[in-house]
């Protein structure tokens, strides 16, 4: 059978055919497509009985699917005799021209597969919050770049929520509670929230003991994308409560309050993710514990477990892990410490 050589690209394709001939070829598509896939099955097995094996039909069927293809295009493809069935000089031209189409689709299939069960490759587009992403992520993606050198990594930091479809993110990290139920939420650890200040500032100042006692200090808050200042949560007698303090300092960068109170200008409740060295090494204090609200999550997300890309499916698993071994929960630590 005749192979391609030199074939016109696509591009030069579409050029050459006249929207009348596209119209026609999409409103006939369903039957070209059983008809061409018939045809190609006969040309290479050179027998309608063969192709019909290969395909898994009725020979009769493969009969009529290239007879509906021949009427269509107004052309024989084959001479047919009892014994032998052989490409006419149209069926050639036509087979010559289908061939690299056909090789390009089998060639995305086994791609595809190949991302789906093979070695995992590809780029990796990651969204998280400003403040996690630069304290725990960044830092995670060296060991795994290492152990998965054939994935590129994007990581991309914006307190807005992800937009999976637009912004193209295969995996987002996301803090707090979560209420889209759109996406796969997997929540990698509790998201506690520490009310704290330093101990320069502690000396000068006290510390609050209620949290009506914020008002008599100076306060550091969370300027969100959305314009908003991030109100503090607090649990007072078994019941959740919300309140906005105040503010000397207002920023919208979490590194930057987490600064301005370890340079003494004022309390902050910040993540817990972000100050557990800081507390573990005495360069902060924490205050109103007994009025800490109830934990939120870091979650990592992603759109469907169904069909999972091998990039994503390895990154899920090797984050998840990385993250629960890391020490991030200081209030736990913190009480655990003075019980003993």
């Amino acid at each position: 059978m005749n192979t391609p050589t030199s074939l016109p690209t696509p591009n030069e394709q579409s050029r050459r055919v006249p929207a009348s001939a596209a119209d026609s070829l999409a409103n006939s598509f369903v039957t070209s497509y059983a008809g061409v896939v018939a045809f190609l099955a006969v040309a290479d097995e050179g027998s309608f009985s063969r192709a019909s094996d290969r395909l898994g039909i009725g020979r009769s069927a493969v009969s009529r699917s290239v007879q509906k293809l021949e009427a269509q295009l107004d052309a024989r493809l084959f001479h047919r005799t009892t014994r032998s069935t052989a490409l006419t000089r149209e069926g050639e031209l036509f087979y010559e021209n289908c061939q690299p189409g056909v090789t390009r689709i089998v060639q995305a299939l086994e791609d595809l597969r190949e991302l789906r069960n093979g070695p995992p490759r590809g780029h990796l587009r990651i969204h998280s919050t400003p403040g996690f992403g630069r304290k725990v992520i960044a830092p995670l993606l060296q060991s795994f770049h290492a152990q998965y050198p054939d994935i590129t990594l994007e990581l991309l930091l914006d307190d807005r929520p992800a937009d999976f479809t637009a912004d193209r993110i295969d995996v987002s990290f996301r803090d707090g509670r979560m209420e889209d139920c759109d996406i796969v939420a997997r929540q990698l650890i509790s998201m506690q929230m520490v009310v704290c200040a330093s101990p320069g500032y502690a000396a000068a100042n006290g510390l609050p003991r209620r949290v009506d006692d914020l008002t008599q200090h100076r306060c550091v808050n969370f300027r969100m994308a959305s314009g908003r200042a991030r109100e503090w949560e607090f649990k007072i007698d078994g019941y959740a409560q919300r309140y906005l303090p105040s503010a000397e300092h207002t920023f919208n960068d979490l590194d930057l309050i987490v600064q301005a109170v370890l340079h003494d200008q004022g309390i902050a409740q910040l993540p817990a993710y972000l100050v557990c060295d800081l507390l573990n090494d005495q360069k902060l204090v924490a205050c109103l514990a007994q009025h800490a609200p109830d934990d939120g999550g870091h979650y990592l997300c992603y759109l469907s477990r169904k069909q999972l890309p091998a990039r994503i499916r390895v990154f899920v698993d090797h984050i998840a892990e990385q993250i629960r071994s890391l020490d991030l929960q200081c209030l736990t630590t913190l009480a655990n410490a003075a019980a003993a």
